[in-house]
C-alpha cells in the first residue's frame, strides 16, 4: 500500500454519510492502493484500498452492477471502435473484450482493481449508463493516460437524466502515484484522478447511477478509465453514527461542567 491509513474522526463520518457536497468545483484525493507483486507492478493487479480527501478517509465503495451501453462505434479490428473492456498484461481480475457488451462493462468495473479499465479509442464514440449497488454521494474517477475527457451525467434507476451535465478533462487531473500496462497498449502510462460530488452535478441527494460518455473528436481523445461511488450508509447506520456524536459531545459538556 503506498500510503499509511488514518482512521477517519467520527463527525466527517457523519458528514460525508449524510451525503453533504462540496461546492467546489470537483476535487482533488489520495488514492491508497495495493500493488500485486508481480515482474511489472504496471502490469498486475493494483487494488484500491481506501481514498483520503478534506481530512477524511473512505473505504466502503459501492461498485458498478449494471450497465447499458445505449451508443458504442462498431469495433472491426484493430484500434476500431470505442469503449472496450481492458485490464493489466498479469492481472487476476477483469478481463479483454473489444467488442464490448453490457456483461463485459460491468465485469470491468465491477472490482477494486484499478487495473481493469474501459479502454477508450482515440476518435471513438460512446455513452453508457452506470447503476451501481447502493446509493452513492462522492464519485472518484481514475483514468489512464491523463490526455483525455468525458462527459458525466447523473441517471434515476430508469436511466433518466438528473441535474447537470460535466465535463471532466483528464489533462488537469492530480497524478494517482501509479502507472497502467493493459493488454491493448505497449508500455506503461501515467493515471490521473478526480473526484465528482453531488453538488457538481447539480443535485443534493444521493444518486444511484451515471452516464458516462466521450465524443469521437481530439478533445475526447478516449478516454480510458474506472469510476466507484462513495456508499451512502443505510438509514440506520447514520442514525447510530449521529447518536455516538451526540454521546460524545454531551461526555465533554458533562467534564466541561464538572471541572
Amino acid at each position: 500500500m503506498n500510503a499509511k491509513l488514518y482512521a477517519p474522526i467520527c463527525v466527517g463520518l457523519i458528514a460525508g454519510s449524510l451525503g453533504f457536497a462540496s461546492s467546489a468545483q470537483a476535487f482533488s484525493f489520495t488514492t491508497h492502493y495495493d500493488e500485486a507483486l508481480s515482474t511489472n507492478p504496471s502490469q498486475g493487479d493494483i487494488w484500491l484500498e481506501a481514498v483520503e480527501f478534506d481530512g477524511k478517509i473512505v473505504s466502503n465503495f459501492s461498485l458498478v452492477d449494471r450497465v447499458d451501453i445505449l451508443h458504442n462505434d462498431l469495433w472491426t479490428g484493430g484500434n476500431s471502435g470505442a469503449g472496450s473492456a481492458d485490464k493489466g498484461d498479469q492481472a487476476t481480475v477483469g478481463l479483454s473484450e473489444e467488442r464490448l457488451t453490457n456483461d463485459g462493462a460491468r465485469t470491468a468495473l465491477r472490482n477494486t482493481n484499478l487495473n481493469s479499465i474501459i479502454d477508450g479509442e482515440d476518435r471513438g464514440e460512446f455513452s453508457m449508463n452506470l447503476w451501481f449497488d447502493n446509493a452513492v454521494d462522492n464519485l472518484f474517477f481514475w483514468e489512464r493516460g491523463r490526455n483525455s475527457a468525458m462527459t458525466i451525467q447523473a441517471i434515476d434507476t430508469a436511466g433518466d437524466i438528473l441535474g447537470d451535465s460535466l465535463t471532466i478533462n483528464s489533462r488537469n487531473w492530480d497524478n494517482a502515484g501509479f502507472r497502467l500496462d493493459t493488454i491493448e497498449i505497449g508500455g506503461s502510462q501515467r493515471v490521473g484522478s478526480l473526484g465528482v460530488s453531488l453538488a457538481d452535478l447539480g443535485l443534493s441527494s444521493a444518486i444511484q447511477g451515471v452516464r458516462v460518455s466521450a465524443e469521437g473528436t481530439s478533445f475526447y481523445n478516449g478516454p480510458d478509465w474506472k469510476v466507484v461511488g462513495e456508499k451512502v450508509p443505510e438509514p440506520g447506520t447514520v442514525v447510530g453514527l449521529g447518536s455516538i456524536a451526540m454521546a460524545l459531545v454531551a461526555s465533554r459538556r458533562r467534564r466541561s461542567s464538572a471541572s
